[in-house]
């Protein structure tokens, strides 16, 4: 994925992140998997991401994203897409770090992995699941960016819930589902029964 971050001028920069952070002292990079949001209540306490949180942020730039729940009467479950209400891009706090396979020797490249940082639903989410992305407005992201800024308490006051009016969200085709499927139709509405069914805890939480 791609993200911004600040360059060696502190001025934003836009650079390909491995969606899954892979620490500097992992052994394999299959631990990322396991590593694709960090919860915004203990980013500043644990070990794999407080020494990130202090110095090493990014901005995740998104048109928005896809979540599922469980729908009466379907047994799959319905994925929605959720976006801002005026069409403007998200811009998702994140965190990065820097690895390499320390088997394949001295020369191996380094990877660029990130994590994007969640909280607790606001009101439109939470019909759907109990986290979401932390959303940082445009008012933020210099100082999120800012490579002088290691102030944690100042940082952690940025990661709460988007305002309960920033987002919407419509049902789409199963499609989504295969990463084989490709193209903007899979943005479309579609008409779902019963779509307002509470829905179970979904698979947004990585960490």
């Amino acid at each position: 994925m791609y993200a911004v971050v600040a360059d060696r001028e502190a001025q934003p920069v836009v650079r390909a992140f491995h969606w899954g952070l892979v620490p500097t002292w992992a052994k394999e990079i299959k631990i990322g998997s396991k590593m694709i949001n960090a919860r915004a209540e203990t980013v500043a306490e644990k070990p794999a991401f407080k020494g990130l949180l202090r110095s090493k942020r990014l901005i995740v730039p998104m048109d928005g994203f896809y979540e599922w729940k469980a729908v009466p009467g379907q047994k799959v479950k319905q994925p929605f897409f959720i976006h801002r209400r005026d069409g403007e891009p998200l811009a998702a706090a994140g965190l990065w770090t820097v690895w390499r396979d320390t088997a394949e020797g001295p020369d191996a490249p380094w990877l660029h992995s990130c994590t994007i940082i969640t909280t607790s639903a606001n009101a439109t989410m939470a019909p759907v699941h109990d986290r979401m992305p932390v959303f940082l407005p445009p008012s933020a992201w210099a100082e999120w960016l800012d490579p002088d800024q290691h102030d944690l308490e100042a940082l952690q006051r940025l990661l709460v819930p988007a305002p309960d009016d920033l987002l919407e969200m419509h049902p789409v085709s199963t499609a989504v589902n295969s990463v084989r499927n490709k193209g903007p139709e899979l943005l479309d509405a579609i008409e779902v029964i019963d779509a307002d069914a509470a829905g179970d805890r979904l698979e947004l939480s990585g960490d």
